[in-house]
């Protein structure tokens, strides 16, 4: 019998192709989700399901795409790479911290965007990474 999770506001998100379990932290110096070869400085969360799904998307590698509930442990910042430059006043919800993410749950229910809007988001991601834009700054 699988118990049901229900998100209250508040609720952060992490999108990953990564397999982790209830209890395992997100760390800083990992190798970074996006066409990226740079160890990550930040772990980065959202507050909003979709964005956490984009994040589970867009992640490289073949593993399944996960999206995990977490809770930061330390202090956190607004995500300046989303929120300074592509949407201010973060209706994301978008974040980062030195701070290691507590896994506390999966979303194992969840609905991917339409491979048409998919397609369209990975194109203009490599385009912007043949311009030398990186996905995080």
């Amino acid at each position: 019998m699988s118990e049901k999770i229900v998100f209250s506001r508040g609720s952060f998100f992490h999108g990953t192709k990564a397999d982790l379990k209830i209890g395992d932290f997100i760390v800083t110096g990992k190798q970074k989700n996006y066409n990226d070869d740079r160890k990550s400085e930040y772990v980065y969360f959202v507050g909003t399901l979709d964005a956490a799904i984009w994040g589970a998307e867009l992640a490289e590698g073949n593993e399944a795409e996960r999206i995990y509930v977490v809770e930061p442990t330390g202090d956190f910042e607004d995500d300046p790479n989303v929120t300074d430059k592509k949407f201010p006043g973060n209706p994301t919800k978008s974040y980062r911290s030195k701070q290691p993410l507590k896994i506390v749950a999966e979303v194992v229910k969840w609905e991917g965007h339409s491979s048409e809007l998919l397609d369209g988001m990975i194109e203009n991601i490599k385009r912007l990474s043949e311009m030398g834009i990186k996905a995080i700054d």
